[in-house]
């Protein structure tokens, strides 16, 4: 699975003029997996370090994973999901005081878990890089 690209939602101007965007950026998973690959890790690193002035941002980690399974195990699975992010997050010397997250598991897809594609889609971390308006 590769990382999709960005999407740029929210924008505003620093003291310095400098330009602050909020960007999602999702990593997908397997069925099942919470493993995150070195192409994908590296991908992640490669981004989060092209982000100039990240002093400027939260970030939040969402958390989804497809209808297939119990309630139970992918509450689980979209933990591990969101530990495996914060984990490279935290090797990239991110501190934990800039990182949220929160597992939606199965309740909020955004695409239909009805289809294989829906299901491969939904199974994915969200990383929420949202401006800090000062």
């Amino acid at each position: 699975m590769k990382i999709l690209f960005v999407l740029f939602l929210f924008s505003f101007n620093t003291s310095f003029g400098q330009e602050v965007k909020e960007i999602v950026r999702s990593i997908y998973f397997g069925g099942g997996s919470a493993y995150i690959d070195r192409q994908q890790a590296q991908e992640l690193y490669d981004f989060v370090k092209s982000i100039k002035h990240l002093e400027y941002y939260e970030i939040n980690i969402m958390s989804h994973t497809d209808n297939i399974g119990g309630r139970e195990y992918n509450e689980y699975l979209s933990r591990m999901r969101s530990k495996s992010v914060i984990d490279l997050l935290r090797a990239m010397e991110i501190s934990q005081e800039k990182l949220r997250f929160k597992d939606f598991a199965f309740e909020a897809p955004a695409y239909d878990n009805n289809t294989w594609e829906g299901r491969e889609r939904n199974r994915r971390v969200d990383i929420q890089f949202k401006p800090i308006v000062f």
